[in-house]
C-alpha cells in the first residue's frame, strides 16, 4: 500500500460507480456459474468417493464466499495454500481494518475474490488443477468461429505476402503500408477484448459475433477515444531500423479464447515482418477474473485449431439443448486452420514466443508496486522494445484504478511505471471501469452528458483507448 497512488481509489461503497453494481450484480453472478461447473464436475466424480466428497466441500465453500458477499460480511484471511503471495494478502487485509464487501477499494477486493477461490482448489487434494471457468472459455471460443475463420485466412495470406519481396515499392510506400498492416492488427487485437466472460456473462451466440469481424472493426474506429498506435509503430520501426539483434516485445495477456487467438494473431505478424525478433506471453498462474489467459488456456487454443473439425462439427450441450447441427468446415476453412496451427507451434518450439506467468500478476495491488514488490519481473520488462498490456484489469491495475481527473496524462497516472521507468508501456484497453486518463478536456463531460454524475459510458465496452508511455525516453 505505501507505493500506491495517493489519489482514492474507486470504492465498492459509491453507488454511483461500476465498483458496487459489480460487487452486487456481476460477482454473485460469476460465483454461481462456478458452483454450476463444480457441480457438473463432482456429480461426473462419483466413482472416486474421496474425489467426489471433497468436490462437495468445494462447492460448499464457493458457496459461503457468496453468502458472505451478498450479506456484506467482512472479508476474512486467506487460508494458507503455500503461495507467498497469501502473506500479503492478508497483511493488507488487516492494514485495511478488515472491511466489508461494501466498503472497500475495488482492485483490492476483487483481486480477493478470486485469490479466495482459487485457495479452495490450491488446498484441496483431487482438485488443485481444475478451473471452474474453462468450460466457458472455450464455449465463446466456439462462438467466436466466424470472426476466427476469417482472420485465419487473413494471417495466412499476410503471411505469404511477408515472405515476397516487393521490389517496385519506394521506401516510403514500404513504411506507410507497414504502419497501416501494424495498425490493422493492433486493431484486431484491441477488440479482441470485447469477449471479456466476466462482463458479458448474457449474450447469444448471435450477439457475440457481432463484436468481432472486419466490419465491426471499421465501424468502431471511431470509438477509439485516445489513439497512440503510431507513436508505437515508430517506436518498433526506429528498434528495427537500429539493426538491433534482439527486439522483444511483451504482451501481459488478458483473456482466453478468441482473445488470445487475435493476441497470438498480433504476434505472428510482429515475428513475420520483423518488427520483434521475439514474443514473450504473461499469462495469469492461476484461474482469474473469469476468462484470463492460464498456460493450460495455450494449449487448448492449439488444440482446437489442430483439431478444428472436431471441434468446430461437435455439437455443443447447447447445441443438443437447441436441436442445431453445426455447420462443417469446407476443407480450405480446415486447411487454415492446419495452417495456424503449424505456424504458431513452430514459432513455440523455435523459442519466439515464450510463456512467462508470473505471481505478481494476480497480487492484490496496483502496478505502482510493481518496482518494490517484482523487481525481478521489473528489470526483465525493462529488457523489452514495448511492452503491451491488455484489456482492462491491466488498464485499472497501471493506473492503479482511482479516481484521476479524465484529462490526468497517461504518463502520471501511471506512477512508477511512466517516465524513467525503463519500461515502454502500450495499453491497449476497452472500456470496462469508471478509470480513465489522458482524455481531451471536455470529453469526458461530453460523454457523460445525461448519467447523472456516474461515468456509465465507459462501463459497456463500446469506447476504447490505446495510451502509448515510453519510459525508455
Amino acid at each position: 500500500m505505501e507505493y500506491d497512488t495517493k489519489t482514492p481509489p474507486y470504492s465498492t461503497a459509491d453507488k454511483s460507480s461500476f465498483a458496487f453494481f459489480s460487487a452486487r450484480d456481476r460477482w454473485p453472478i460469476i460465483l454461481t456459474g462456478a458452483i454450476d461447473d463444480l457441480y457438473k464436475a463432482v456429480s461426473n466424480a462419483t466413482a472416486d468417493a474421496e474425489k467426489h466428497a471433497e468436490g462437495k466441500q468445494i462447492t460448499a465453500g464457493l458457496a459461503k464466499l457468496k453468502y458472505e458477499l451478498q450479506h456484506d460480511r467482512e472479508l476474512t484471511p486467506l487460508v494458507h495454500d503455500g503461495s507467498p503471495d497469501i502473506a500479503g494478502y492478508n497483511a493488507e487485509l488487516k492494514q485495511r481494518g478488515n472491511p466489508k464487501w461494501f466498503d472497500v477499494p475495488w482492485l483490492f477486493s476483487e483481486c480477493y475474490l478470486y485469490r479466495r477461490m482459487a485457495t479452495l482448489f490450491s488446498t484441496s487434494t483431487h482438485w488443485k488443477r481444475h478451473d471452474v471457468f474453462s468450460a466457458q472459455k472455450m464455449s465463446t471460443f466456439r462462438s467466436s468461429r466466424p470472426a476466427v475463420i476469417e482472420l485465419a485466412a487473413r494471417y495466412n495470406e499476410l503471411t505469404k505476402q511477408l515472405s515476397s519481396s516487393h521490389p517496385h515499392a519506394s521506401e516510403e510506400a514500404k513504411e506507410q503500408a507497414e504502419k497501416a498492416l501494424f495498425t490493422e492488427m493492433c486493431e484486431i487485437c484491441l477488440w479482441g477484448n470485447a469477449t471479456d466472460l466476466s462482463l458479458l456473462t448474457n449474450l447469444s451466440y448471435e450477439d457475440i459475433q457481432k463484436l468481432q469481424g472486419s466490419e465491426s472493426r471499421k465501424a468502431n474506429e471511431e470509438k477509439i477515444l485516445i489513439n497512440d498506435f503510431p507513436a508505437a509503430f515508430a517506436c518498433l520501426r526506429a528498434a528495427q531500423k537500429s539493426g538491433a539483434e534482439e527486439r522483444r516485445v511483451d504482451i501481459v495477456l488478458d483473456n482466453a479464447g478468441f482473445e488470445l487467438f487475435v493476441d497470438l494473431i498480433l504476434a505472428g505478424y510482429l515475428l513475420q515482418s520483423g518488427l520483434a525478433t521475439h514474443i514473450v506471453l504473461h499469462p495469469k498462474n492461476i484461474p482469474w477474473f473469469v476468462s484470463d489467459v492460464v498456460p493450460k488456456d495455450f494449449a487448448d487454443l492449439l488444440t482446437a485449431l489442430v483439431n478444428a473439425k472436431a471441434f468446430y462439427e461437435t455439437p455443443s450441450d447447447d447445441d443438443k439443448a437447441r436441436g442445431i447441427t453445426p455447420e462443417a468446415l469446407s476443407s480450405s476453412e480446415e486447411a487454415d486452420m492446419r495452417a495456424l496451427f503449424d505456424n504458431w507451434s513452430s514459432l513455440y518450439a523455435e523459442g519466439q514466443i515464450v510463456l512467462r506467468p508470473n505471481a505478481f500478476w494476480t497480487e492484490a495491488g496496483s502496478y505502482w508496486r510493481l518496482p518494490s514488490a517484482a523487481p525481478s519481473l521489473y528489470a526483465d520488462l525493462q529488457q523489452s522494445t514495448l511492452v503491451i498490456f491488455k484489456g482492462d484489469l491491466n488498464y485499472r491495475k497501471l493506473t492503479g484504478d482511482a479516481m484521476w481527473p479524465a484529462t490526468t496524462p497517461f504518463a502520471e497516472a501511471l506512477g512508477p511505471m511512466g517516465e524513467g521507468s525503463g519500461v515502454r508501456v502500450l495499453a491497449l484497453r476497452t472500456c470496462k471501469a469508471d478509470v480513465v486518463v489522458g482524455l481531451e478536456e471536455g470529453e469526458d463531460e461530453r460523454l457523460r452528458e445525461g448519467e447523472q454524475g456516474a461515468r456509465k459510458w465507459a462501463w459497456s465496452g463500446k469506447w476504447a483507448v490505446v495510451s502509448f508511455c515510453d519510459g525508455q525516453a
